[in-house]
């Protein structure tokens, strides 16, 4: 079911943008020196604000945790001087009043903070009589609902330039990236809020620049409206996330390739064939959901059984037997391992679940 929101279109935020809606600037902001070089150097490509990181909420004290409120200013400065609007990230009601303060256009919700519902309430009651556009971040676990009420929080609070940002989730067995992806929670998002703008930051998900154009590649299929790229004027000095900052050439680059995908096509050949293989597709559902529905009948019957003869639902032995014969016949069909998986691992969730109200109806 839809959640209705009161939130206006990228369009509609009066910032200029050409297909794609960019942001770009350092992790942090370090000296005034480097807020204005770095963005004298950006502004020549399709940039649509200006971005960096004036708190820095750091996991261990120590380390660099941002110039703090000096640090408005310099970024405003270097925003004029260039035509863009500056953006800062917030994490409680002072650093919103700050930056109002100092007249910075656009404001961003990071992970940490989303994590915290006191937080967000904080911020967004500060926010009350303000009209500003204000970007919510996923928090750091997967949790679909956190994200969802920071951005009804935001928005109850009469925020109607609300957009999402996609920075991907902490994971313990993570090897590639930084931020696992995990791209259906961003796809199930949109699926709820289908008018919630959508930005990708490909900097917090790869932790490494060799890695950003295939996120963004990824992004733009999946119809995101905007990226977020941290851009440094000299990565090596970074202060912060320094494996993870591009150059302005870099950043030109990776923008100079970007292909915006469409939703659809006019072209006849293109509409009969995926009219023909979507049609095959409903198709197929349907035989497979007729399929789980038999499969989920015979656990009914397993479950009665094992009640009448007083066996255990769980079955290690049986499950982990049948996951190796079922994974060996897939990777044999050219399927992928880890989709299997989970997929069986669903079935098995259910088909437990389905034993278990055998188990006491019986």
């Amino acid at each position: 079911m839809d959640i209705l929101l009161d939130i206006r279109e990228l369009s509609e935020w009066g910032i200029p943008y050409s297909g794609i809606f960019v942001i770009s600037g350092p992790c942090s902001a370090e000296s005034r020196k480097q807020l204005i070089e770095t963005a004298s150097a950006i502004a020549k490509y399709p940039i649509s604000a200006l971005r960096a990181g004036i708190w820095k909420p750091r996991t261990r004290p120590g380390s660099f945790e941002g110039v703090g409120a000096e640090g408005l200013a310099w970024l405003k400065e270097a925003g004029d001087r260039v035509g863009l609007p500056v953006m800062v990230e917030v994490a409680k009601p002072a650093h919103v009043e700050k930056c109002l303060g100092q007249g910075i256009d656009m404001l961003w919700i990071g992970a940490r903070t989303t994590t915290n519902p006191f937080a967000v309430q904080e911020i967004a009651d500060a926010l009350r009589g303000v009209d500003i556009p204000v970007l919510v971040k996923n928090p750091i676990s997967p949790d679909l609902s956190l994200w969802i009420g920071a951005i009804e929080r935001v928005n109850r609070a009469g925020i109607t330039r609300i957009a999402a940002i996609h920075r991907g989730f902490c994971s313990f067995n993570e090897k590639v990236y930084r931020n696992k992806p995990e791209w259906w929670i961003p796809i199930e998002l949109r699926r709820k809020i289908p008018n919630l703008p959508m930005i990708c930051d490909p900097s917090h998900i790869c932790g490494k620049v060799e890695l950003l154009s295939g996120i963004i590649r990824k992004a733009m299929d999946l119809l995101f409206d905007g990226l977020m790229i941290e851009c440094h004027i000299n990565p090596p000095a970074a202060l912060s996330d320094a494996e993870q900052q591009v150059t302005p050439d870099q950043l030109g680059a990776l923008l100079n390739h970007l292909i915006v995908k469409k939703i659809s096509s006019d072209d006849p050949h293109y509409v009969l064939g995926i009219t023909h293989l979507r049609s095959t597709i409903d198709e197929l559902d349907e035989q497979i959901l007729q399929l789980l529905m038999q499969r989920m009948m015979i656990s009914t019957e397993i479950g009665r059984l094992k009640k009448r003869s007083n066996i255990s639902i769980l079955q290690p032995e049986r499950w982990q037997k049948m996951l190796r014969e079922r994974l060996k016949s897939a990777k044999g069909k050219g399927l992928d391992e880890r989709f299997v998986l989970r997929l069986y691992q669903y079935i098995h969730e259910e088909s437990i679940r389905r034993q278990e109200l055998a188990d006491l109806n019986e």
